[in-house]
């Protein structure tokens, strides 16, 4: 793998871009907290305090998150959308998050209730950016259909839980996440860390139970050579 040949994206940084890439890719494709990143660096020879990787993620995070949607496959026409709650300072919200057929991440978004408004502003969010589906599945929330009828009433709704399971199992990550960060310090501290994380899960998590031992392998290694061709985007930058 080359090294990248010009870093302006890291200038100002007292470490060079593979340890900041090496760092980041840690915190977000595994469940560590920034404490257990900052041993992982020194068992290398690298000191670094773990308010330095906080930096380092708040900041470069988003960065790779944005590129790895950019360059994604177009989405799918089929959208499972789900919300569950989550405690913030011992307040309840509701991460609101859509997947497609696929099990790639769309969107996340936290909010603060769970009702129609709350839907509707997430579904506008989603068309938004990605246009209308062909088809909707969500749980039995009413607030699904409700907001649906207002914004796009002709598009088809599937609404049962049975059926929801894709973005049900998207969450799984989320939990692991909260536990390891005890907890969300914010919504707007939540929002930001799991719209990167949501992307890059994604990318280094490919569907292994429907891949063969050889196509996985591929996966991975195309995987590494994204994240590695974004670092030298930001490099470059």
């Amino acid at each position: 793998m080359t090294k990248c040949k010009n870093s302006p994206g890291f200038k100002g940084h007292r470490f060079p871009s593979e340890i900041i890439e090496y760092a980041v890719w840690l915190y977000f494709r595994f469940s560590l907290s920034l404490r257990d990143v900052e041993d992982l660096l020194a068992q290398r020879g690298i000191v670094v305090s773990h308010e330095t990787v906080r930096f380092w993620m708040m900041k470069f995070g988003h960065q790779y998150a944005k590129s790895i949607r950019r360059d994604r496959p177009p989405v799918g026409d089929k959208w499972h959308l789900d919300e569950v709650v989550i405690s913030i300072r011992g307040k309840k919200r509701w991460l609101w998050r859509a997947v497609d057929q696929h099990g790639n991440a769309l969107e996340i978004l936290v909010q603060s209730r769970r009702n129609m408004k709350a839907a509707m502003r997430f579904m506008r969010k989603l068309m938004k950016q990605f246009g209308v589906p062909r088809v909707l599945i969500t749980d039995k929330l009413r607030s699904y259909g409700a907001a649906k009828r207002r914004l796009v009433p002709r598009l088809e709704h599937r609404s049962h839980k049975g059926l929801n399971n894709q973005a049900e199992v998207s969450h799984k990550p989320t939990r692991r996440r909260e536990r390891v960060m005890g907890r969300f310090k914010s919504a707007r501290r939540a929002q930001q860390f799991l719209s990167a994380h949501d992307q890059i899960n994604v990318l280094f998590r490919p569907r292994r139970h429907r891949l063969n031992a050889r196509s996985y392998r591929h996966a991975r290694l195309d995987a590494f050579a994204i994240w590695h061709d974004i670092t030298c985007e930001i490099a470059a930058g």
